[in-house]
């Protein structure tokens, strides 16, 4: 593996590695590795025959107040996860590298950007994350980039982008990693005390119920978030959304007869967390 500062040098590597009949996938990272990242290479290393995974801590997509400071970082770590998955590039450019003096371009998502994430963070969020991702899918020029279901939203986003600009990427989105009690796997994570860690599973747990219900025959969609927010509370915590929308579109969905996107924020301690479900009702599956 060659870890690689410069949009120059990169590209002149991939070309050199790429050849004719050569597959190149990109996983973008801002670093801080656990378990949901190395699925992600672990797919592209099995289905691409270049891999190349960003490590870049995006400023502009961190609002005032956020935790862009202490945002969990360990290059040296990142660097021998990467190695042992099977990366051949990791692209670890500074920030002068991807906003260089007079940077004055911005993408903008209209429509699933602006649900969710984008209601609680704010429109610039999202701003930043196209902009940011469409910077290195032009930089690398991937057949194939991974994104994790946790980040449903933002996989959701990306799709619409390349779509819309006609980027040859695919964006392949892989199932979320969980730990054995169900907690979506974050960087954030790190944030979490044990009291913290142990109040933070009522997120999974309150998305289980949802799902059961909606399996159970529960079309309420109102009724159903009820219940789930009832089980969170169990756990002492009090989430920022938590709405049933349409997979495709987020639009809210009031009376559920398909399948539907049950998605969660929540501050527990320091970390700021959030995860989704896909749930059908029985005689949708």
């Amino acid at each position: 593996m060659k870890t690689v500062r410069t949009i120059v040098e990169l590209r002149r590597l991939l070309a050199q590695l790429r050849g004719e009949e050569r597959t190149v996938g990109l996983v973008p990272t801002m670093g801080a590795l656990h378990e949901g990242h190395l699925a992600l290479l672990a797919a592209a290393r099995e289905q691409c025959d270049v891999v190349v995974m960003s490590l870049f801590v995006n400023p502009t997509q961190f609002a005032a107040g956020e935790d862009l400071a202490s945002y969990p970082r360990d290059e040296a770590a990142d660097e021998e996860l990467a190695r042992d998955a099977g990366v051949d590039l990791l692209f670890a450019p500074s920030i002068e590298e991807i906003y260089p003096a007079g940077f004055a371009t911005s993408v903008i998502v209209r429509g699933v950007s602006e649900r969710l994430e984008g209601t609680a963070r704010g429109a610039g969020h999202f701003e930043a994350v196209a902009t940011v991702v469409a910077k290195l899918l032009n930089i690398v020029g991937a057949d194939v980039a991974y994104f994790g279901q946790k980040d449903a939203q933002q996989a959701l986003v990306i799709k619409r982008l390349v779509a819309d600009l006609n980027i040859p990427t695919r964006i392949a989105v892989c199932p979320t990693v969980r730990e054995v009690d169900g907690l979506a796997r974050s960087s954030r994570n790190a944030y979490l005390t044990a009291e913290d860690r142990a109040r933070a599973i009522g997120i999974a747990r309150a998305l289980e119920r949802a799902a059961t219900l909606i399996a159970a025959g529960e079309r309420d969609s109102a009724a159903t978030a009820a219940a789930a927010r009832r089980e969170l509370a169990s756990y002492a915590v009090e989430p920022e959304y938590l709405d049933i929308v349409d997979p495709e579109t987020l639009d809210p969905v009031e009376q559920i007869d398909g399948p539907v996107l049950v998605a969660v924020a929540a501050k527990v301690g320091r970390a700021r967390l959030i995860d989704n479900i896909i749930a059908s009702p029985t005689s949708a599956r």
